[in-house]
C-alpha cells in the first residue's frame, strides 16, 4: 500500500483527474487490497484533506481541470483575471486565474462574464493558475429584485419581481429583514425541486417604492452596475496615505487656481486658473492653467482599487445620490482638490494666442492648494456685478481673468464650429423623503460654458503629447455618421423644404446651417431632435478617427480620472511618457487597451440607460395619482406602433398607441418620421405639439400610456369633404370613446 504522503502527492500533481479507480491503477493495487485503500481515502476526507467533486477527488483548494470562472479584472499587462464561481470561502480567497482567450472572430470575453475554462499550467505572475477558455457563458443573476406582496392568513408572503420574465417567488416569512408589504427587496432562492414552489429568502430590504434609492437600486440591478465595494478594495483605500512631502513634485501652491462645480458637488477633480502672457511675444495672449487630481498616485496598475474600478468604468449618476467609480476616501477626500488643502496633482500649462488657439503646453505633477471652492452660479454672480466675501477678494486678480481667457477661447471655438445642438437637459428636484418635487431645466450659464472649454483644450492637450511621444492610449473618438442615417436625415428635410447635400464630406457646420436655419421656429425642436438621432456615439478606442461633434482630429479624456477610467489611462500614459514617476502605465498593455476601451464604452451606455431609466420610474410614480389629467408635450418619438410624447412641463415620456388614434389607420412614415392616416391624410409628426390625456402609469416599468387629444398636421391635399370642419379634441375623444364601448376594432389593424 501507499503511503498516505503518497497519495496526497499523486492528487496534487493530477488535480481533478484522480479518482478512487486511478489512484489504485496508478500503484498497482488489485483485489481485495483495495479495501483498505477505500478506508484509508475515507480517513483523509474525515480528515479534511481531500474532498470529492463529482467522483473525483481533490485536496481543499484545489482546482478540478475544467470549471467555471467568474471575469472580475484585468492584471498589469491587461490580460483578464477570473476566479472560481463556486469556491468555498472557508478554504481561505479564492485563487487568481489568469485566463487565455482564443484569437478567433467569435465574442470575445470581457470583465463581468462568465466563461469555462480549462486549467493549465501556474502563473508566476498576479494568478494563481492559469486556464483557457472552452465557452464563454450567459451571464447568471444571482439575487432577484421585487416587490414584497403580503398574503392574508397563514400563507407566506411572496416576490413580485420587476423583471416581468421571471415568475413569483414565495418568500421564507422567518427571516424578512424588517420588510414590510410594498417593499422593494432583492431576494436569493433557497429551494428548488421538482415538486412546490420555489422558495427565497430576503438578502436586502430598500425600503418604500416611492423612494429615489429604491428605483435607482432597480436601475442598477437591470442593468448589472456594481455598487458595492469589496473589502479588499475598502481596505486599500483606506490606507492610502495623503501625500504631505513636495518630493519631485512641482510646487504650484502659489498659484491661486479655483474650483467651480455644482453647489452640492462632493468630489472636486479639476481646478483652473488663467493670466494675460506677459512674455512679450504673444501679444493679447493668454496662459491658461488646468490642475486635475492626482488619481495615478493612490490607484495603482492591477491593484485591487485599479481592478474595480475598470470593472465599473465610471461614475454612475442619479437624482439623489452617486455610484462613485472609487471608494469615498478616495474620490472625496485624497484626491479631491479641497479649498485651502494641499492636494497632488496632474497640470497642464497651455499658452493660447489672442484668437484662443493654442500655441504650445506643458505638463507637470504638482503640488496644489485650492484658493476657492466656488459654485457655478456663484462664479457666474460675481462677473455679473454680485458679489460676495469669497468672490468680492477673487475677482480681479482671478475671475475677470479666467473670464478674459474663455473669451478667446469662444473665439477659437466659433471658429472650428463644433456641432452645436440645442436641447435642453432636464433635471428632477427631490423632497426630503426621496420622491419627485418637480421637474426643471437648469439654467446654462457662461461659468459652465467657460470649464468646458477650458476642459475641452486640456484633452487635446493630452492626446497630442501622447501621440507625440508614441505611448499608448485612448482616444475619445467620435465617427461621422452612416450613410444610412444621413439619407434618412435627407429624406426628412425634404419634408420641410430643406436640403442637405447630396455629395462630399460633411463638416458640423453643415448640420449647424441647417439649425440656425430653423432656429426660433416652430420646427426648432424636431429638427435638433433628428439632427442628433442621425449622429453616432462616441466611445473610447486606441484608433484615432477623430472626434466629428467637436470637430477635433485628436481628443482624450484627461481631467476626470475620479469618475472616469478612461482618464486614468491617460494620466498614467502622461505619467509614463514624461517620466513622471513609476506609476505610470504598465508596459505591455498596448494589445489590451481595445477590449479595455469596448468595455469601459459598454459601462458607459450601462450607466446612460440606468440614469435615464431611474428619472423615467422615478416621474411614473409622481404621475400615477394624475390619471385622467390633460397634458401639453411633444412627440419626441415616432414607430409602427405609435407616438413617443414627451410632456412640455415636467419632460415626462410616454406612449400613445397608434391604435387609440382616431378612427383611421395610420401608416409610418420613415423618411418623414411621421403616422399619416391612410384615408384622411392626417399626419402626427416628430416634435409637434400635442395636447394629451394620461391613461396609466406603470412606476416598475418606468411608463406612461397617454390618449391623443389634439388633430393631427392636415393632409396637403385634404381629403374631407368640402367645408367640413376638423373635429375638435373634445370630439375625437368621444369618437374614440364610443367606439371602445361599441365593440368595434380599434382602427390599427394588425399585420
Amino acid at each position: 500500500m501507499p503511503s498516505r504522503e503518497d497519495i496526497l502527492a499523486f492528487i496534487a500533481d493530477n488535480p481533478g483527474k484522480a479518482g478512487k479507480r486511478e489512484i489504485a491503477r496508478h500503484f498497482g493495487i488489485i483485489g481485495g487490497a483495495r479495501i483498505p485503500l477505500k478506508r484509508m481515502l475515507r480517513e483523509l476526507s474525515d480528515e479534511g484533506l481531500l474532498e470529492k467533486r463529482q467522483k473525483r477527488l481533490l485536496r481543499p483548494g484545489d482546482l478540478p481541470p475544467v470549471f467555471v470562472v467568474s471575469l472580475v479584472a484585468r492584471d498589469r499587462d491587461g490580460e483578464l483575471l477570473g476566479e472560481p464561481v463556486d469556491w468555498d470561502d472557508d478554504t481561505g480567497p479564492a485563487p487568481k486565474v489568469l485566463v487565455l482567450t482564443g484569437r478567433g472572430k467569435g465574442p470575445q470575453p470581457g470583465i463581468g462574464d462568465r466563461a469555462l475554462i480549462r486549467l493549465t499550467e501556474s502563473d508566476e505572475g498576479e494568478a494563481d493558475y492559469t486556464g483557457r477558455v472552452i465557452k464563454l457563458l450567459e451571464k447568471r443573476q444571482d439575487a432577484i429584485l421585487g416587490i414584497m406582496r403580503a398574503r392574508s392568513g397563514t400563507h407566506p408572503p411572496y416576490l413580485e419581481p420587476v423583471d416581468r420574465k421571471q415568475r413569483e417567488l414565495d418568500i421564507d416569512p422567518s427571516d424578512l429583514k424588517g420588510a414590510e408589504d410594498g417593499d422593494l427587496v432583492s431576494v436569493q432562492v433557497t429551494r428548488t425541486g421538482r415538486y412546490g414552489a420555489p422558495r427565497a429568502s430576503i438578502v436586502e430590504r430598500f425600503g418604500s417604492m416611492n423612494s429615489e434609492k429604491a428605483v435607482s437600486e432597480i436601475a442598477l440591478h437591470s442593468h448589472g452596475i456594481r455598487h458595492v465595494f469589496p473589502a479588499a478594495v475598502e481596505q486599500e483605500a483606506e490606507e492610502a496615505k495623503p501625500v504631505e512631502t513636495l518630493g519631485k513634485r512641482e510646487d504650484w501652491r502659489q498659484i491661486p487656481l479655483v474650483t467651480i462645480d455644482p453647489p452640492d458637488a462632493k468630489d472636486h477633480d479639476d481646478a483652473v486658473f488663467a493670466e494675460p502672457d506677459d512674455s512679450g511675444e504673444n501679444d493679447g495672449g493668454h496662459v491658461l492653467y488646468v490642475a486635475i487630481a492626482d488619481v495615478a498616485h493612490y490607484v495603482r496598475p492591477g491593484s485591487a482599487l485599479d481592478r474595480e474600478a475598470h470593472m465599473r468604468g465610471n461614475s454612475v449618476y442619479f437624482p439623489d445620490r452617486v455610484i462613485p467609480m472609487l471608494p469615498e476616501r478616495i474620490s472625496n477626500v485624497l484626491c479631491s482638490l479641497r479649498e485651502k488643502e494641499d492636494r497632488p496633482a496632474l497640470a497642464v500649462r497651455m499658452v493660447i494666442d489672442k484668437g484662443g488657439r493654442k500655441i504650445s503646453h506643458t505638463f507637470h505633477r504638482v503640488m496644489m492648494r485650492s484658493a476657492a471652492r466656488l459654485s457655478y452660479i456663484q462664479a457666474q454672480k460675481a462677473i455679473d456685478g454680485v458679489t460676495d466675501d469669497k468672490t468680492e477678494t477673487l475677482l480681479d486678480g482671478v475671475l475677470k481673468p479666467l473670464w478674459e481667457g474663455y473669451a478667446a477661447l469662444k473665439t477659437a471655438r466659433e471658429a472650428r464650429e463644433p456641432l452645436e445642438l440645442d436641447l435642453p437637459e432636464r433635471k428632477i428636484k427631490l423632497k426630503d423623503d426621496g420622491t419627485v418635487d418637480h421637474v426643471f431645466v437648469p439654467e446654462r450659464l457662461e461659468a459652465h460654458k467657460l470649464i468646458e472649454e477650458f476642459m475641452i483644450l486640456a484633452n487635446v492637450s493630452a492626446a497630442e503629447t501622447l501621440e507625440k511621444k508614441k505611448t499608448p492610449l485612448l482616444y475619445r473618438i467620435h465617427d461621422a455618421s452612416t450613410p444610412e442615417k444621413l439619407e434618412n436625415l435627407k429624406e426628412f428635410l425634404s419634408t420641410i423644404n430643406m436640403k442637405l447635400p447630396s455629395s462630399g464630406g460633411l463638416r458640423p457646420s453643415v448640420f449647424n446651417g441647417i439649425l440656425a436655419k430653423v432656429k426660433d421656429t416652430p420646427e426648432a425642436h424636431l429638427v435638433n431632435e433628428v439632427v442628433l438621432r442621425s449622429q453616432a456615439q462616441a466611445e473610447y478606442a486606441p484608433q484615432n478617427i477623430g472626434h466629428f461633434g467637436l470637430n477635433l482630429r485628436r481628443y482624450a479624456h484627461f481631467t476626470s480620472p475620479i469618475r472616469r477610467y478612461a482618464d486614468l489611462i491617460v494620466h498614467r500614459g502622461l505619467i509614463r511618457a514624461l517620466g513622471l514617476g513609476n506609476d505610470g502605465l504598465p508596459e505591455g498593455i498596448e494589445a489590451k487597451l481595445e477590449a479595455i476601451g469596448a468595455e469601459i464604452s459598454g459601462a458607459e451606455r450601462r450607466a446612460m440607460l440606468a440614469e435615464r431609466d431611474t428619472i423615467d420610474r422615478l416621474i411614473a410614480l409622481w404621475m400615477a395619482d394624475k390619471i385622467g389629467a390633460e397634458f401639453s408635450g411633444r412627440i419626441a418619438g415616432v414607430v409602427k406602433s405609435g407616438l413617443f410624447v414627451r410632456l412640455a412641463d415636467s419632460g415626462a415620456d410616454g406612449f400613445v398607441p397608434a391604435s387609440t388614434i382616431g378612427l383611421d389607420y395610420y401608416r409610418y412614415d420613415e423618411g418623414s418620421h411621421a403616422l399619416i392616416g391612410d384615408k384622411t391624410g392626417e399626419t402626427y409628426q416628430l416634435g409637434d405639439q400635442i395636447t394629451v390625456r394620461l391613461a396609466e402609469a406603470a412606476p416598475f416599468a418606468g411608463a406612461l400610456r397617454f390618449e391623443i387629444l389634439s388633430s393631427g398636421r392636415a393632409a396637403k391635399k385634404s381629403r374631407r369633404k368640402p367645408g367640413a370642419a376638423p373635429r375638435s379634441p373634445r370630439k375625437r375623444a368621444a369618437a374614440r370613446n364610443s367606439k371602445a364601448s361599441s365593440g368595434r376594432p380599434s382602427g390599427k389593424k394588425k399585420r
